[in-house]
């Protein structure tokens, strides 16, 4: 037994740089290809078109006549998710030449939110998935060079991943994250590198969930803590320092509470890392957390080299907390990243800029002012303009062509002959604080089924973003379309939450997490909204006729302007009403 720990740091570290040469040789390849930008996108969308030639989606558009970028622009549309669902609806049914060539496997569906109450199945084949995975060894070995000390022998990494295995579709096809997917498939020397086991994402309840990641990771040498979302990390280091003292308990006495809900076989297999107990480090915890009067990961994580997550848009808004819970750690962007495909590698910190990925996608970009125009200019990667903002447009394994995304994002730069971009946004009618993508189809639709319900007159109202300690959304209605009472406005603010939490799944997964506060109404006063109207027009131009009310403002600055407005914020027994 002595033996095999040196056993293993020397695996570990023969294995290392095999896989560091082959990252590195990539990563040339990576170089050379944005040298000649047009000519490797033309390769890379030509490469997909042949692989499914013989699928029932690319007979029905020719894709054996294919042989050029004008080609392909000719022969299909640009298009949405809906433009692909009677193919996917065939596809969870086990038809997998509906959408692929022969060879490929359909291994899984990543979910996500649509623009209407349906989420999106994305389909992940194995070269999809293997796509996939290579624009994330691009991203590691750029961090790799920044902060050598991540991939010591004894360094680990926390990532937060989630179940991919959710449910399953009529054909036995597994529905849940792509991330899920890439870490049970890990190897076992990449496996020892990270903290978390993959059975913990079979814990559903979320805080359950949290803590049990917790009571893994407070003692682990951590060296990078990775998670899509902010939102995520802050949630984690909260739930930290609230339950401290059950924390160190667990950590003194080497079990797992059981007020977390953990299925028993996830209890069962976490049972051998559970046990070990760590009483000296539970002594300078609970000197600190006396001293200091909280417990952060700052405190415990003293390794900590990196934070990685999304840094663009408005979850950039979180990262201001940070060095409270973390300490002055540098923060890398994972990337423009969906569970369509990867969009950017990014290659520095502190920027949430990264190289188009032209090796995995094939990608058209739309300028932003054109988006509405039903003949609008459509570029190649090589034709942006630095500064200028486009809508992406997406062709990637997962089978989706010309798929328009809805991202926004501005051209920040060149690598070599490849451009960097930025995420801004997402489209104009859709608000995403913490990856709930909220389009304003599904605020309508939530709140004619609670209007219908209360027998309201509201006709006019918009909900928006509020950023506070955790973030919620906030419905604006005006005095005299709602009732007085505050006990009614509790319960209209309870209903508008559960309908959007029905209506899109991210919005409720996020609630679930606790990354998202319970929706409040605020009540402004009577011609608030005609108003705003005139202010528009007036800045914009446009008539009467032209202007449309905002049911949905994504911009978390529109709540300040209505500083002091009267806030009814739902609870168990109605409604307590505060300052906005």
């Amino acid at each position: 037994m002595r033996l095999a720990t040196p056993l293993i740091w020397i695996l570990r570290k023969t294995i290392g740089k095999v896989v560091i040469w082959k990252a590195r040789r990539a990563v040339r390849s990576f170089q050379n290809a944005a040298r000649l930008c047009r000519e490797t996108q033309e390769r890379v969308l030509l490469e997909k078109i042949a692989r499914n030639a013989d699928s029932d989606f690319g007979r029905a558009y020719r894709f054996h006549t294919i042989r050029s970028i004008g080609d392909f622009r000719r022969a299909v549309p640009i298009t949405t998710y809906e433009y692909y669902e009677p193919y996917i609806e065939r596809l969870k049914r086990g038809e997998v030449t509906a959408m692929f060539g022969s060879g490929q496997r359909l291994l899984m569906f990543a979910l996500t939110s649509g623009t209407t109450s349906r989420q999106k199945f994305i389909p992940i084949t194995d070269v999809a998935l293997q796509e996939y995975r290579r624009g994330w060894m691009l991203w590691g070995l750029h961090v790799f060079d920044a902060h050598r000390s991540i991939f010591s022998a004894d360094s680990q990494t926390l990532q937060m991943a989630s179940d991919w295995e959710e449910f399953h579709t009529e054909a036995g096809i597994p529905c849940g994250s792509v991330s899920g997917l890439t870490a049970k498939m890990h190897g076992w020397i990449i496996r020892r590198r990270y903290c978390l086991p993959p059975s913990i994402v079979k814990i559903k309840d979320a805080r359950s969930r949290y803590y049990t990641a917790l009571r893994l990771a407070i003692p682990a040498p951590i060296a990078m803590a990775i998670a899509p979302n902010p939102s995520t990390l802050i949630t984690l280091a909260r739930l930290g320092d609230q339950e401290k003292e059950s924390l160190l308990r667990d950590l003194a006495d080497g079990t797992l509470s059981p007020k977390c809900d953990v299925p028993a076989s996830v209890r069962r297999d976490l049972e051998p890392r559970i046990r070990r107990r760590h009483r000296r480090l539970v002594r300078e915890l609970e000197q600190i957390a006396e001293r200091e009067g909280h417990l952060y990961p700052r405190h415990y994580w003293r390794r900590l080299t990196l934070l990685a997550n999304w840094t663009g848009g408005t979850v950039g808004l979180y990262l201001r907390d940070y060095p409270t819970y973390f300490g002055e750690v540098p923060v890398r962007d994972i990337g423009l990243i969906a569970s369509e495909g990867r969009m950017t590698v990014p290659i520095q910190d502190g920027t949430s800029s990264g190289v188009l990925d032209i090796l995995h996608n094939f990608f058209e970009f739309i300028p932003e002012e054109e988006i509405e125009s039903t003949n609008p200019t459509v570029l190649l990667a090589d034709e942006l303009e630095e500064g200028k903002t486009y809508y992406i447009v997406l062709t990637t394994s997962t089978g989706l062509y010309r798929y328009d995304i809805r991202d926004v994002v501005r051209c920040t730069g060149w690598y070599y002959g490849a451009p960097m971009l930025e995420f801004l946004h997402k489209g104009a009618h859709i608000s995403n604080l913490t990856g709930e993508k909220l389009t304003e189809h599904q605020v309508v639709e939530a709140l004619n089924r609670v209007v219908h319900r209360f027998e309201l007159p509201l006709r006019t109202y918009t909900l928006a973003p509020v950023w506070d300690r955790v973030p919620y959304y906030a419905l604006y209605v005006e005095q005299g379309e709602v009732p007085a009472d505050a006990d009614v406005l509790g319960r209209i603010a309870a209903a508008v939450d559960e309908e959007l939490r029905a209506v899109n799944a991210e919005y409720d997964y996020k609630r679930q997490t606790l990354r998202l506060g319970a929706v409040r109404v605020r009540t402004v006063p009577p011609g608030t909204w005609l108003k705003m109207r005139d202010e528009r027009i007036a800045a914009r131009g446009g008539t009467v006729e032209q202007y449309k009310h905002p049911c949905l403002c994504p911009d978390p600055s529109f709540s300040d302007r209505f500083q002091g407005a009267p806030e009814f914020t739902p609870s168990r027994t109605g409604a307590v009403v505060g300052d906005g």
